[in-house]
């Protein structure tokens, strides 16, 4: 049977999440029209240079969005109509088809959300009105909306890419010399050059040879070589580093034992056991974070995502097209020691954890409580809701956590922790559900009612807590 929801008044409505009088007015006074600061995200540098104008709504909306694939294929939609060769009216028809069945699925609140921000479209999509909303989407995409105007329209001041250190940084350059009031900055995210027994690793050793200028031939030279990326990326504005691992690495001194290691996963030799591999990354990735504290950067760690999953998608379709899922690793002893050696030397900079599997919510709330030393207001940070978490319940669950935990009043709020240029929307989301969390806290006498005080904490959450963290200087 298929499903053709109806409704008379407009889903996303300005009131939407705001369950109550005090919800509404700490976001209608406080928060909404604040700008957005969106410091961790994948959206192509490229296509922000070149100010790209896209093509159709599907190019914009499905392309890469690994989220709605696992939702069609769930749906029993045909890969073809997914990542396939079909035309791309198809492939949208594939997805409005889609959409109610997404019921209590973040996706549905996201898909309508994106429709009425930038596009004023209010229609639940459906199979039904599909030609009519990708026909008025795209004029739009033709006419007044491109990779830049859709950051305006939304009210972006700051975006921060994620960009491996083998990246020449050309877009960001030619970017920066435009002297835009937007901002775009890189993230230096390593994880490839992490020491691997693969030809994978080596073959990025090897550009990042090309690119630095350095010859890495040992674990010297690739220190050196990947220090030299990171000045090339503070010189263009960087001020944060990524990293998406399972689980933290063990952690060792240096050794002659693990410059042996290096050399010998250079050469391509007998490889070393996994053990020791394990330590070398943990070396490699503590000499990282001693340079990051010299520059004053943030650094960020996404931990406990199972990567590739299905081989099927892997082998077909490579990595990033929704075959991942939340891991199950324990992730709290290696953090700890990693955090602790850091920590024990003064050499830990300002820190944001995320966990993907909410059964460690009050593991990382607990950690970063360990380690903040009275230098920097909230200078370890347990990062937003991330990737199977960033919907309502995945927030509320965090901030909730945090409160309890921490000091949410310091929180440095909301990422995108997207390819696409339409997802700024998540930030009005996680400020709708943080004001209705306070609203109802209102409500039931668990807060004083005293908007001034709280509609500014709402805010300083929502926006002025992450420039203050990260520094920046902005118009």
């Amino acid at each position: 049977m298929t499903l053709t929801p109806t409704t008379i008044d407009p889903f996303i409505s300005d009131n939407f999440v705001l369950e109550s009088e005090p919800a509404r007015a700490l976001y209608f006074d406080y928060v909404r029209d604040l700008p957005i600061v969106d410091y961790h995200n994948h959206l192509p540098p490229n296509e922000i240079a070149d100010n790209k104008r896209y093509a159709n709504l599907t190019e914009i909306w499905l392309k890469g969005d690994h989220y709605k694939w696992r939702a069609m294929r769930a749906n029993g939609v045909p890969e073809e109509l997914i990542t396939g060769n079909r035309d791309d009216w198809d492939k949208f028809l594939a997805w409005a088809k889609t959409v109610p069945y997404t019921m209590r699925n973040p996706l549905q609140h996201w898909t309508q959300m994106e429709l009425k921000h930038p596009f004023g479209i209010d229609d639940l999509l459906t199979g039904q009105n599909a030609r009519y909303v990708y026909d008025a989407c795209n004029e739009q995409l033709h006419t007044r909306l491109t990779a830049r105007t859709l950051m305006d329209v939304h009210n972006v001041q700051v975006v921060c890419t994620t960009d491996d250190p083998t990246d020449d940084l050309r877009y960001h350059s030619q970017y920066a010399a435009e002297g835009q009031a937007l901002k775009m900055f890189p993230t230096f995210r390593p994880d490839t050059l992490l020491p691997a027994n693969t030809e994978a690793w080596r073959q990025q050793v090897a550009r990042l040879t090309d690119v630095s200028g350095i010859a890495v031939t040992d674990l010297d030279s690739l220190l050196a070589a990947l220090t030299s990326r990171i000045d090339a990326f503070h010189a263009l504005g960087c001020l944060a580093s990524d990293h998406g691992l399972e689980r933290m690495p063990l952690v060792s001194e240096r050794t002659s034992a693990l410059e042996t290691a290096c050399k010998q996963l250079l050469t391509g030799q007998t490889a070393p056991d996994s053990d020791t591999i394990d330590l070398l990354q943990g070396y490699v990735l503590l000499e990282l974070c001693r340079e990051y504290a010299k520059r004053g950067w943030v650094q960020q760690f996404h931990l406990g995502a199972l990567r590739n999953v299905s081989t099927r998608l892997f082998n077909s379709l490579g990595v990033n097209v929704g075959g991942d899922s939340m891991g199950d690793w324990s992730q709290t002893q290696r953090l700890a020691q990693f955090l602790n050696m850091l920590d024990r030397d003064g050499q830990l900079t300002k820190t944001v954890l995320y966990n993907l599997n909410p059964a460690d919510n009050e593991t990382f709330a607990t950690m970063i409580g360990n380690f903040q030393d009275g230098t920097t207001p909230g200078k370890i940070q347990w990062g937003s809701g991330w990737w199977f978490l960033d919907q309502k319940d995945g927030m509320e669950k965090q901030l909730n956590t945090l409160s309890n935990m921490g000091l949410i009043s310091r929180f440095i709020g909301m990422v995108t922790d997207s390819r696409s240029f339409l997802s700024f929307s998540r930030h009005d989301y996680f400020r709708r559900i943080l004001c209705n969390l306070i609203g109802q806290d209102i409500q039931r006498g668990l807060l004083p009612n005293d908007l001034p005080w709280l509609g500014q904490m709402a805010a300083n959450i929502s926006y002025h807590n992450t420039v203050d963290y990260f520094g920046w200087t902005i118009q």
